[in-house]
């Protein structure tokens, strides 16, 4: 289900309000500078402690060949998100759009899980972050596992964190065989209710703390 927002003023604000009742918004294209909301009849979240972690994906996150890090650049990320791929040929991340989450970055409502290879940015995500709940927005990657290795390190931190809700919008064959799974609507909402009605510290570890694969492993088993 959708609603069109084509000329109506949104701000940070009502986008954090959007989110809170379970709306997301998307354009059609990175030149199309309208917006719509969007509330699935099946909402796609990832059950925090049901997470799946292949034997092959196992061994590269404890190898710590990748460093993950958190907030340290936005537009990188969203730039890398917002680029054409074999699997994404489309981009729904418009001027409007990336404006509206940069201001929520510097509000501290949006934050970044970056994926380093040595010094090049390899892969990473971004999402909004209200009470206890996660919403991810979009993700990318430039090596082998290296989205997955930053979805494993968040999933690890919001657990750690104390967080209820991994929110990923819908479900595709790549983040089913992950652990995403399928929710109807009204038990969306629930589950949403109750995870913005907690506290949940994405600042679980000091943001230049290299946290390592065994202790991410270690979470997402216990």
């Amino acid at each position: 289900m959708s609603n069109p927002a084509q000329s109506a003023e949104i701000t940070p604000q009502i986008l954090l309000r959007a989110y809170s009742i379970g709306m997301f918004p998307m354009s059609e294209g990175a030149d199309d500078p309208t917006i719509f909301w969007v509330d699935p009849d099946l909402r796609g979240i990832f059950p925090l402690d049901q997470m799946i972690v292949s034997k092959s994906l196992a061994r590269t996150i404890r190898s710590d060949r990748y460093e993950v890090r958190i907030d340290e650049d936005f537009e990188a990320v969203i730039d890398a998100c917002a680029q054409a791929a074999p699997d994404r040929p489309n981009t729904w991340i418009n001027q409007r759009i990336r404006k509206l989450y940069r201001d929520l970055f510097d509000f501290g409502f949006v934050h970044t899980v970056e994926v380093f290879a040595g010094k090049e940015r390899v892969g990473g995500l971004y999402g909004v972050k209200i009470g206890g709940a996660f919403f991810g927005e979009s993700m990318f990657h430039r090596a082998t596992d290296a989205s997955k290795v930053g979805l494993m390190h968040l999933a690890a931190r919001l657990r750690a964190g104390g967080f209820r809700l991994l929110d990923t919008q819908f479900v595709t064959p790549h983040l089913a065989t992950m652990g995403a799974i399928e929710v109807p609507r009204d038990a969306y909402h629930l589950m949403l209710d109750d995870a913005i009605g907690h506290t949940g510290d994405f600042r679980i570890w000091p943001k230049d703390e290299r946290v390592s694969g065994t202790k991410v492993l270690d979470i997402l088993k216990a």
